[in-house]
């Protein structure tokens, strides 16, 4: 298991502002529309989630580092849980002609939306049950997913994702080292179940023996 911090540079392009993320609307409002994960969520005001999720290619610099770093090529098969419009997967795509991708998300609205190359090859669906065989990924991935579930949830998830790949993860998960970025990640989530600093998430990792690669992100 490594630290591998491949996509905080992208986090960080994002401006925040927490305190009138948290008053602008009752946050509580805010959350129940974000978790029906429909439109609100991914293309209906900022205030309730992505605030339009439109494909813009900033994901391809994770992919290509994805790629580089797991030495992937043709012929591979990757897993994103948690893929939502499939943007990542299709950057990997892109990147690795003949890469053979798998996308699962909760969401249905997300898949109806996808981007249409990679849409026939993503699926509904829950990470704490992923309908994959043992073994049958070279790189499974989650990428700002496995904190919105509930610990039981969180606990089989991290099993699965374990399970259905032959060597390689890769998870990034929100965290928090002090009560700044605590406060800062409650103001500005809208889904977020599982609020766990480092030590913890590893605490975690160990509990349920996930023994892939995996990165925190902060809202400093």
């Amino acid at each position: 298991m490594a630290y591998l911090d491949l996509v905080s540079p992208l986090h960080k392009k994002t401006v925040r502002d927490y305190l009138a993320r948290v008053n602008e609307i009752p946050k509580a409002e805010a959350a129940r529309l974000a978790k029906q994960w429909g439109k609100d969520y991914w293309d209906g005001d900022r205030k309730h989630g992505y605030g339009g999720m439109r494909y813009d290619g900033r994901w391809r610099p994770v992919a290509e580092l994805l790629a580089r770093h797991y030495g992937l090529q043709a012929g591979q098969r990757v897993l994103d849980i948690g893929c939502g419009k499939g943007f990542l997967l299709y950057d990997l795509t892109q990147v690795v002609p003949g890469l053979e991708v798998v996308g699962l998300d909760i969401s249905a609205y997300a898949i109806e939306k996808a981007k249409p190359e990679v849409q026939p090859f993503l699926q509904a669906g829950h990470a704490q049950s992923l309908p994959f065989p043992d073994a049958s990924f070279d790189l499974a991935i989650s990428i700002n997913t496995l904190h919105n579930l509930y610990c039981h949830e969180l606990d089989a998830a991290l099993r699965e994702m374990q399970r259905v790949t032959r060597k390689n993860s890769y998870l990034v998960v929100e965290s928090y080292r002090n009560e700044e970025e605590k406060a800062n990640l409650l103001y500005w989530q809208l889904t977020c179940e599982s609020f766990f600093t480092p030590e913890e998430w590893q605490w975690w990792f160990t509990q349920t023996g996930y023994t892939g690669d995996h990165s925190f992100i902060y809202f400093e």
